[in-house]
């Protein structure tokens, strides 16, 4: 069996879903770091002690929004390369059993 042409748009959906889904663990990653470096800079810093926190919550809510839109346009990007290539140098092969 060989995959000679994949379809755009359910590539790039997909792939919009993990990398909004790797986008989300990254933002939680962020926040969690920036909770620990306002607490931080809490006692010894002129900064407002809101900013940390902000600043990793902005992250939960940015970087999945952007890691999907992202993985939206490069996945649709991919799969109409991938087409493109396996026209002219043949699919994939798959052994399916």
């Amino acid at each position: 069996m060989v995959v000679r042409q994949v379809g755009v748009w359910s590539v790039a959906r997909i792939y919009g879903a993990l990398c909004a889904a790797i986008g989300l663990l990254a933002g939680i990653v962020v926040a969690l770091f920036s909770l620990v470096g306002a607490g931080i800079a809490a006692q010894s810093s002129d900064a407002p002690a809101w900013l940390g926190p902000m600043f990793g919550m902005g992250a939960v809510v940015f970087l999945p929004i952007f890691y999907g839109v992202m993985g939206i346009v490069m996945g649709a990007l991919t799969a109409v390369l991938y087409n493109l290539f396996a026209g002219l140098v043949g699919g994939i092969e798959l052994d399916i059993q």
